[in-house]
């Protein structure tokens, strides 16, 4: 679907199509939702409280898909996969020391999200506090692309492709420190 026809659709129907269509693809969807509101189509909290819960919804979705992956995917996609018990358990230990933070670095670069969310369930981690952190991370983040819709929504087509820029810059920086640290850790 094109960013036009994604304007048209929204624009006429609304945020009763702003909810659904943030749970599968937020960031681009929230930054239109904000130019149609300042347009004068929708309210700019309505759009604000829609997307944030759009999010919520797709990143339980992302959990529990996850949870439910290492018990329905047969044992040899599981090898395939390389999802080893000592690796389901190491999985469980990270997100038992380190998921808020693992949970907000994969909110906020975008591109790391849905593995993080993914891992998350795979590692059990508890849906509570999962849910918490990534409530956490939403609320700024869903601010700051409802600002960008605000301010330079106009913009849509290029800001959707510096969406993308930036958070393959970001996973890709991640993923440098990460080997960084890990060379580091290595004796």
């Amino acid at each position: 679907m094109t960013q036009e026809a994604l304007l048209a659709l929204m624009q006429s129907h609304g945020l009763w199509l702003v909810g659904p269509m943030a749970v599968v693809e937020g960031p681009i969807v929230t930054v239109i939702a904000a130019y149609l509101a300042k347009l004068g189509y929708m309210t700019l909290m309505g759009v604000y409280l829609v997307c944030v819960l759009g999010d919520l919804i797709g990143d339980g979705m992302y959990y529990w898909i996850g949870r439910a992956g290492p018990a329905i995917l047969p044992d040899r996609w599981l090898a395939r996969l390389g999802m080893t018990q000592a690796r389901q358990l190491a999985l469980e230990g990270h997100f038992a020391k380190s998921g808020p933070r693992t949970l907000l670095i994969g909110k906020w670069t975008h591109s790391a999200g849905l593995p993080i969310m993914l891992a998350s369930g795979a590692a059990r981690m508890n849906f509570t506090k999962y849910m918490l952190w990534n409530f956490a991370g939403s609320v700024p983040k869903t601010a700051v692309f409802v600002a960008i819709g605000w301010f330079i929504g106009s913009a849509y087509s290029a800001i959707d492709t510096w969406i993308w820029r930036v958070s393959l810059g970001a996973i890709l920086a991640a993923i440098v420190v990460a080997f960084v640290l890990w060379q580091r850790k290595r004796p």
